[in-house]
């Protein structure tokens, strides 16, 4: 039996497929959109306007294009993986040209519609070129030298262009997520314990080149590395935000202020609460039981992901589901690890509940990828 008679047979086709969706996915998804909308409503002072409204219409919109995503098979998207990633290297390319400026970066294109962000459509790309390429490669080739120099010449290059906006965060999850990628393939330990060694090195260099003519990062990623280490130090300048956000979680308690009443964010002493720091409003108006419920649900989308991934026997849609689901996570852990004064304050917003048009729909399109290759794994009969 050819491959093409085996799919036809154990493959849902027509109408049949809505069928198929992982329902319990999309669910979640929209569980998470509406916890956005709630608190969009509430830091913008019980409006729908100027964010829950449009933030609506995206995942309306973003809802119309995972199904419209997912009815299309999975071979598709693995042929349209090239294309996908060369694209968006373009349009990484066009924002050095032609793209608009915001908080003092340059990140954006603008479509008059929208005002796109390339780096976040990268950070699908990338899995889609990788889950591509380890279909391709015979298992036995993954860890050899010049079979992982491949991979990582894909991670570096977008990566790099991002770093030129400037756009540090983009460029940590495009790293870490590409690495997460290699290692699902099952490249060996041995080239992670070399990157690991690298990353020490790197920090090390970073730290050295302070106040040299070859400093590596911009004056601003220095002040907030110096904000993460010792808040206190400036905390009407640079440990502003932090030190503010960390009164909000810590005021919200166990049972938080109640739904409108937080005053970190209705008294504007949140920065960016409707964008990067809305997990801190989140946890002031409902505590800390509404912060883990948010927690739980991000928790479970990543089950479903994996448990689909598992199941599925198509190397290209089980490396796809396990990219995107790990991409996913580390989107929520830095958002958080970031608010909570874990992490560096480096612009990640919280997946589906920040305000952000680009972050939206690309998100959606990444789960259409995972819910295709889910309606579309072989299936016994």
């Amino acid at each position: 039996m050819s491959y093409l008679e085996y799919y036809v047979k154990r493959v849902p086709t027509g109408p049949s497929k809505i069928l198929h969706l992982n329902w319990p996915l999309a669910i979640l998804l929209t569980a998470v959109a509406c916890v956005g909308f709630l608190m969009l409503y509430s830091v913008a002072g019980g409006s729908m306007t100027p964010w829950v409204e449009p933030q609506m219409k995206r995942f309306a919109l973003g809802m119309v294009l995972m199904i419209a995503i997912a009815m299309v098979p999975i071979w598709f998207w693995r042929n349209m993986a090239g294309l996908a990633y060369g694209a968006s290297l373009l349009l990484l390319l066009g924002v050095e040209f032609f793209g608009s400026t915001g908080m003092g970066a340059q990140r954006w294109i603008d479509l008059g519609f929208i005002r796109l962000q390339p780096s976040e459509l990268t950070k699908i790309t990338l899995v889609m070129i990788l889950a591509a390429y380890y279909d391709w490669l015979d298992i036995g080739k993954t860890s050899r030298p010049l079979w992982v120099a491949i991979p990582l010449l894909l991670i570096l290059v977008p990566t790099y262009l991002v770093l030129r906006q400037p756009d540090l965060g983009t460029a940590l999850l495009l790293v870490m997520g590409g690495g997460a990628v290699m290692f699902i393939a099952g490249v060996s330990w041995w080239y992670f314990g070399i990157v690991i060694a690298g990353g020490v090195g790197l920090v090390s260099a970073v730290f050295s080149s302070r106040g040299t003519s070859w400093q590596l990062l911009k004056d601003y990623q220095y002040r907030r590395i110096d904000t993460f280490l010792d808040p206190s130090s400036d905390p009407l300048g640079a440990g502003y935000h932090i030190t503010q956000s960390k009164i909000a979680l810590g005021s919200g308690g166990w049972t938080g202020r109640g739904f409108m009443q937080g005053t970190q964010s209705r008294l504007n002493f949140l920065p960016e609460k409707h964008t990067d720091f809305i997990f801190t409003t989140l946890a002031e108006e409902f505590g800390f039981l509404g912060a883990f419920s948010l927690l739980v649900l991000y928790a479970l989308i990543i089950l479903f992901c994996f448990y689909s991934a598992l199941s599925n026997k198509d190397r290209f849609g089980s490396i796809l589901t396990l990219g995107i689901g790990v991409t996913f996570f580390l989107f929520f852990a830095i958002n958080m690890s970031m608010v909570m004064g874990l992490a560096p304050v480096v612009g990640v917003p919280l997946p589906l509940v920040s305000y952000g048009g680009s972050a939206m729909l690309v998100l959606m399109v990444a789960f259409g990828l995972t819910q295709s290759a889910h309606v579309h794994r072989p299936r016994s009969r």
